[in-house]
């Protein structure tokens, strides 16, 4: 397996920001694009994500095979949750390995999760998805999505052997749609996706990043609905 840079390495949290200002947009507006429930919650946060975004969504599913789509699991993530499932996670990894130091948990952690302070979902550009039949059947792509790498053995890492020859496949599917698009992929995680945040300006060579962290609820500014949406 190649070598993977994580979110806890220094380089990422480096990047400038330059924040385009670029507004959210509510998922649940686009009906070409299919928003799962399972991460739903009461604010509607997780149906959100920058509006250059959809495009690239909409490309990217334009190069699926006949009859499959994407099936979308979460974009925005509010900081605060962002805080609580980190140090949750962190919590468990350090009390599961109380050898471990602070800094090991820290770097250990940022496999599943993305320090608070340079998340990809916080800032509105990333997104959790996975693939599924037009009826909304989901393929094998191998794991869940958001296993943890202690849960699924590694197999969660997207170019990881433990896999099906078919779920191998599946996900090569996704990369090379979502990779056109411009999205770049968080190798510990299969389904995870962004565009214009530090890790993809990191990856891309890019000299900063596109999108900095954004409130919840964001003002009214910040957020819209897409024409005839």
């Amino acid at each position: 397996m190649p070598e993977i840079v994580l979110m806890s390495d220094p380089r990422v949290s480096a990047i400038p920001v330059e924040d385009r200002g670029e507004p959210l947009v509510d998922l649940r507006s686009i009906p070409d694009l299919l928003l799962d429930q399972r991460l739903a919650d009461s604010d509607g946060a997780y149906a959100h994500i920058r509006q250059g975004h959809v495009g690239r969504l909409l490309r990217a599913q334009e190069r699926l095979p006949e009859g499959l789509r994407l099936l979308i699991t979460e974009g925005y993530r509010p900081l605060a949750l962002q805080k609580q499932y980190f140090s949750a996670y962190a919590a468990k990894l350090s009390d599961a390995n109380p050898d471990w130091s602070e800094e090991h948990v820290y770097v250990q952690a940022s496999r599943s999760l993305s320090p608070p302070h340079i998340g990809p979902h916080v800032c509105g550009a990333a997104v959790d998805l996975t693939l599924c039949t037009r009826n909304g059947q989901e393929l094998d792509m191998g794991t869940e999505v958001n296993a943890s790498p202690e849960e699924s053995e590694n197999a969660c890492y997207t170019a990881a052997e433990n896999i099906s020859a078919q779920a191998r496949d599946n996900r090569m599917i996704l990369n090379e749609a979502l990779e056109e698009a411009g999205f770049i992929n968080y190798p510990t995680e299969w389904w995870h996706w962004s565009y214009g945040d530090r890790y993809w300006a990191l990856l891309t060579g890019a000299p900063a990043a596109l999108h900095g962290q954004i409130d919840w609820p964001p003002k009214a500014s910040g957020t819209t609905m897409l024409p005839g949406a």
